[in-house]
This record gives structure tokens, C-alpha cells and sequence, in this order.
């Protein structure tokens, strides 16, 4: 019995990388040592401060931000990490998380308000988000390493790929729940579309956009 002809699927991928890398070498080198100089550089940063130092000063923005309990628990989380050694790879964690969460933020938010403008940006958005946050973080490992090699800079790709999308989503969430009527109302006097973006609805989907910034932090810490 003669067998189905096969698709050499593994060797067409293959030469599709190689291609890509052989093109485009320059340009991944060029994101990848950039986005390494930045993770660094918040690294050799946060060293310079003493690590008792920058515990209170944690310990004092929660207690700002939220309640004495949980400034409570910073101060005891902080002075535990740095009690078990554990000091300075703490630090490379929090430069890559906060790195993923800057990049999240300042990519995501214009593509929200983007998809929230143009109901055809929108449609094609909307798929890739729900694939972006099918998979989970690590399978975004696998092509990062391809194109950045091994490094801080793979971890951040694939952080920012698994937690951007909430920051999109809640962005055009927030435009898009602000009442007709302001708008019809921005409109009768005669505000341009940037008028009315920036000092009708993006202040008021400004709760909504934070919440989606909430959740992007939590994903890039997962």
C-alpha cells in the first residue's frame, strides 16, 4: 500500500528561521542589546542603593500606595530575601519585571487606543490577544531564544508577549465605556478626535486602563 506523500513541515520551519535570522540578525542583536542595557542599567541602579535603604523605601511607597499591612509585609518580605542571599538575584527579577511592565504599558496602551478608534484594528486585535493569552509564558521561550539567544532579553519577550494583553484589552474597554452622550456632546462642540480622546475619554478610562496595567504586573510576575 503506497503511503500519503509528506509535507516536510520540520524543514521548511527550519530554513524559515534560518532565513529570518540570517536577514534580520542585525536588527534582533540591536533589540536585544538595547533591551540587555536597560535591564542592566535598572540592576546596577537598584545595587547602588543599600539594601536596607531601598527596603524602607519600598516598605514607605506600599504604606503610601495601600495599607500598613501590606507595608508590614514588604518589610518583612524584603528584610527575609535579603537575610537568605537571595539579594541580588531579587534584583535581576524585578528589573526584568519591571522592564516587561514598561514595555506592556507603552506599546499596549496606543495599540488600545488604536483598536479603540478603528473598528477594523479592532477585529484583527482581538484574535491575537485571545491567542497571545492562550499559551502559556514559557512556549514564548522557544522563538525569543531563536531570535536573542540565551539571556535576561528572552525573558523579557516573552513577559511582555504574556502580559500585554490586558493593557489592550482594558484600554479599549475603558474608551469604549464612556457614556454616548459626552461624546455627542464633545461632538456639538465641534472638539477635534484628539480633543475628545485626550480630555474626555481617555481621563475617564483612565480606572479601567490602571486595572489593566494591574493585571499586566501580575502576569509578568507569573
Amino acid at each position: 500500500m503506497d503511503r500519503l506523500p509528506r509535507i516536510p513541515l520540520a524543514d521548511i520551519i527550519d530554513r524559515f528561521v534560518d532565513w529570518i535570522t540570517m536577514t534580520f540578525g542585525g536588527f534582533f542583536d540591536g533589540i536585544a542589546n538595547g533591551l540587555a542595557a536597560f535591564v542592566n542599567g535598572i540592576v546596577t541602579g537598584l545595587g547602588f542603593i543599600p539594601s536596607i535603604l531601598l527596603t524602607i523605601i519600598f516598605a514607605a511607597l506600599a504604606w503610601w500606595i495601600s495599607t500598613r499591612g501590606i507595608a508590614l509585609f514588604t518589610l518583612i518580605g524584603f528584610l527575609l530575601i535579603d537575610y537568605l542571599g537571595y539579594w541580588d538575584p531579587m534584583l535581576q527579577t524585578l528589573a526584568l519585571v519591571l522592564t516587561s511592565v514598561i514595555i506592556s504599558i507603552v506599546v499596549g496602551v496606543p495599540i488600545g487606543i488604536w483598536a479603540s478608534q478603528k473598528e477594523t484594528v479592532r477585529r484583527i486585535v482581538t484574535p491575537i490577544l485571545d491567542l497571545m493569552q492562550t499559551m502559556p509564558a514559557f512556549v514564548y521561550l522557544l522563538p525569543a531564544i531563536f531570535f536573542f539567544n540565551i539571556g535576561v532579553v528572552p525573558g523579557v519577550v516573552a513577559s511582555v508577549i504574556f502580559a500585554m494583553p490586558p493593557t489592550i484589552r482594558m484600554t479599549v474597554l475603558g474608551i469604549k465605556q464612556v457614556p454616548a452622550d459626552l461624546i455627542e456632546a464633545t461632538e456639538a462642540f465641534g472638539s477635534t478626535t484628539a480633543q475628545r480622546l485626550f480630555k474626555v475619554q481617555l481621563p475617564l478610562a483612565t480606572k479601567t486602563i490602571l486595572a489593566g496595567i494591574n493585571q499586566s504586573i501580575m502576569l509578568a510576575l507569573s
